[in-house]
Order: C-alpha cells, then structure tokens, then sequence
C-alpha cells in the first residue's frame, strides 16, 4: 500500500499528460441557473411523496434539516473550489488534502452519488411522463421496472439518452437550454402554490410528528421519523457540487463558483419551504405519500385536473434540468479520475466539441440501466450514502486547509470556517447513520469493492504513484 497518501498539488498550472483544457464558456449566470436545474426538482416533484410517508407532515422539519447541513457543505464546497478549480469537485480536493487512498474513496462513493441520482430523476420523470404515454395506447408493462411488475422503465432510459446527446452536444448549448427550463420549473411550482395555498387546512398538519423525530423501524420494515426522511431526501437539496464540477469550464472561477454554489442554494431553500407548505397543507399527506407525481395528484384530487396536467407537463419538459446537472457532474468527475489513471486514460479523451463525450456515453449505458429496472426509493437512500460520504470529506478538507495553510489564499472563506465544518461532517455522519440498515450495507459494500480495486488496479495505474518511481 505504499503511496496510498501521495496527495497532489494545488496548482492548477501543473496538469498530466492526459490533461487537455475544455473552453471556458460559462458565467455566474449560467452556475447559478445550473444549480437551481439540479437542485430544485427531485424533492419536491417526486421525493415529497416519499418524504411525506416516512415523516407525516413533519417532512417540512425533515426539508430544514437537510438544507441546514446541506448550506454548511456548500459553503466549504464553495472555499475550496475557489482554492482548486478543477473537474473533480470533492475527488479532486481530498486527492490534494486527504491522500490518494481517500481520494479513490471519495471519487468511487460520486460515482454511486452521481449514477444512482441521474436513475432515479429519470424514473420520477418517467412517473410524470406515464400517464400520458397510457393514455395514448403505451404499454404499462413497459412504463415499469421489474420491482413494480413491469418489464422495463422505457421512458426513463429514453430521457437519460436525450440529456447525454445533448451534453456531448457542447457544454456552452446545454447551459443555455437549461436556464430555459429552469425558467419554465420555477414558472411551473409558482402555479401551483399559488394553485393549492387557498386550499390551506392546519388541520392536515395534525399530528405534526406521527412517526417520532429519530429513526425508527416499523413493522413493515420501513424506517420512519423526521431523520429518517430527512436521509431519504438530503439528495432534494444537493446538486450544488455539480457546479463545483464545471470549475474548468469557468471564466472566472475564483468568483463565479462562490456565486454560483451559495447563491443556488439560498433560491432552491425558498422555493422549497413555499412548495412543501403548500402541498402538505392542502391535503392529508397520507393521500400522496409514496406517489411518483405528488403534486399533480394533490391538484386532481382537488378537482383541478386541467392544472395538474399542466404541472405534468412541465415537469416532463423541465426535469430533465437535475438529469443534465448530475450526469454532466458525473461526466466531468470521471474526466478527473481517468486523467489521474484511476480510469482507463483513453476515456480522458476531449471531443472535437470540447467535451468528454466518451465518459458521457459510457455514463448514459450505466444509468439506464439501473433506471430501467430499480424502484425510485431504493435508488435514492443508497445515491445519498455515496453523497453523505462526499460532503463530509469536503468538510474535513475545509477544516485541514484551515489548519495546514491559514495563509493560503482564498477567493472565497466562509465565514465561521470551524463551526460550519464540523456542521457539514456531524451532519452527514448523522444522516448517514439515519439510512436504512439495508442501504448502509450495499453502501459497506460497495466500498469493500472500491477499495479491492484501487489495491489490486487502481494504485498501480495512478500517474502520480507512476511520476513518483524512480
């Protein structure tokens, strides 16, 4: 295991031989835009559901939980990208504070992170996207995955082969038609607050904790509490890290980072505390709980089944904005590995369009796969786990730079550096120790695998450990 702590520089102006510049075609504007796409979407268009019946009309509790410890892990993402502005997002900064060894770590829980988030997106678009293929004559059968007695979620994989071409496409095309649709999802969760907030009974919020506020195991086996949802939904507030990702691609990263991560975060917070209030306000959340389309079954069984379709409309047309935010995140962080070695150095290779179009198609193959054939709730407890673990890593790095190099310059510093990450690492330890015992496992796992292969492969391919022999 010798080198397993190699760490790289911070430099920037020390790249590999399998580094080739992408152009740098993004501003605030596009970060930010990028940001709300993948942050606001999953939560509260799919996963509200799910919220609602692991934490009752608690999951509002649950939201601010989540987001409180979510904010503390942007703001150090948002120190350190400034610090290293590179592809890799937090597999890049613990390969330069933590070590190689921890570095594989992290890079392998984004790969869970970032595979499993784009699968389950795509399935609660294809929940939205169902109803109106059936109604044309589309066969149930394959609208589902075999969990839920289908064959195969067709639409899911179709809508992850759209979002892939159109990356491979050009960074600087999708990024304008993602601030188009984020336009249109905003536009889209307006309507139906506004829609739902004279339907309003406190009624529906009593009892405002049925489940308890810690973890606890049901009969059916199901963990519920307020820490409980809060697990389940932690991912309805991440995809702020997939603008860290973009860092190379920045005009100027030392600002628009900063801008493009906090200024995300704080928008998507408001959006969601107004969207939840109202949906759980409106009716007992035991009537949409588990549903793959809450909002537009609250609105039809509030006998408005014109704005409900109008809400799933858009949200076929606008979800799609969290698919393109994580799966170019994803394409950009195994970009880094394989510059790095950890991945065959042939996947590195730039387009002529300038982009990573081999990494991109070869993402796209793996997360249809799993979006076909797993069911949503299962898909987001273990991306979570691979997310928890990243978070905290970054905390731990804001932490260490603040102790190793105090003087280091530093286009953004959070403010209240200490306590915030120690919010971000306690956080997400207790978030990670609130998933379901099932997931912990597959997450043990998975990194019992990952770290068999960076001992037998992954180390031995590194090109930092290849630069260091003699």
């Amino acid at each position: 295991m010798k080198g397993w702590d190699r760490r790289k520089t911070l430099d920037r102006s020390v790249t590999h031989p399998h580094e080739t510049p992408m152009a740098r075609t993004l501003s605030w504007p596009h970060l930010v835009a990028l940001g709300v796409g993948a942050i606001v979407g999953t939560g509260i268009l799919t996963l509200i559901g799910v919220g609602a019946d692991r934490a009752g009309p608690s999951v509002l509790l649950s939201f601010g939980i989540a987001g409180a410890i979510c904010a503390c892990a942007a703001l150090a993402y948002a120190e350190m990208a400034t610090m290293m502005p590179a592809a890799g997002s937090a597999y890049s900064y613990s390969y330069a504070v933590l070590g190689e060894l921890f570095a594989w770590l992290v890079g392998w829980s984004l790969i869970l992170e970032y595979s499993l988030v784009v699968a389950t997106v795509a399935v609660g678009w294809s929940g939205y996207a169902s109803p109106l293929l059936a109604s044309i004559g589309f066969p149930i059968a394959l609208t589902r995955g075999p969990a839920l007695g289908g064959l195969i979620n067709l639409p899911a994989v179709f809508i992850i082969a759209v979002i892939a071409g159109l990356l491979m496409l050009g960074t600087r095309e999708s990024a304008r038609l993602n601030t188009v649709l984020v336009v249109i999802k905003i536009a889209t969760l307006s309507l139906f607050v506004a829609v739902t907030l004279p339907y309003f009974d406190a009624a529906n919020l009593h009892p405002f904790m049925p489940y308890g506020f810690a973890k606890t195991v049901g009969p059916d086996g199901v963990a519920r509490g307020v820490m409980a949802a809060s697990a389940i939904i932690f991912f309805a507030f991440y995809g702020f890290d997939a603008i860290s990702t973009a860092a190379e691609e920045t005009k100027r990263p030392e600002r628009d980072l900063a801008i493009g991560i906090v200024g995300s975060m704080l928008i998507c917070t408001l959006i969601y505390i107004v969207v939840a209030a109202a949906a759980v306000g409106a009716l007992p959340f035991t009537r949409f709980a588990d549903s793959p389309e809450p909002l537009a079954l609250i609105l039809r069984t509030l006998g408005r089944p014109g704005v409900a379709k109008i809400v799933a409309i858009a949200a076929i047309i606008a979800l799609p904005t969290v698919l393109l935010g994580f799966l170019y995140g994803q394409s950009r962080i195994f970009l880094a590995m394989a510059r790095d070695g950890f991945l065959p150095t042939g996947l590195a290779k730039i387009s002529a369009r300038g982009t990573p179009a081999r990494i991109t198609l070869l993402t796209a193959i793996i997360v249809a796969v799993l979006a076909g054939v797993l069911p949503i709730d299962q898909i987001a407890a273990l991306a979570n786990a691979g997310t928890l673990i990243a978070f905290a890593s970054v905390g731990l790095c804001l932490l260490i730079m603040r102790r190793r190099a105090p003087d280091l310059a530093r286009p953004f510093r959070t403010p209240l550096g200490w306590p915030v990450g120690l919010g971000a690492i306690g956080g997400c330890l207790y978030l990670f120790a609130s998933l379901p015992a099932k997931t912990l496992l597959w997450c043990l796992f998975w990194n019992v695998i990952g770290l068999l292969i960076y001992i037998f492969y992954a180390r031995h391919r590194s090109v930092a450990g290849q630069a260091a022999q003699p």
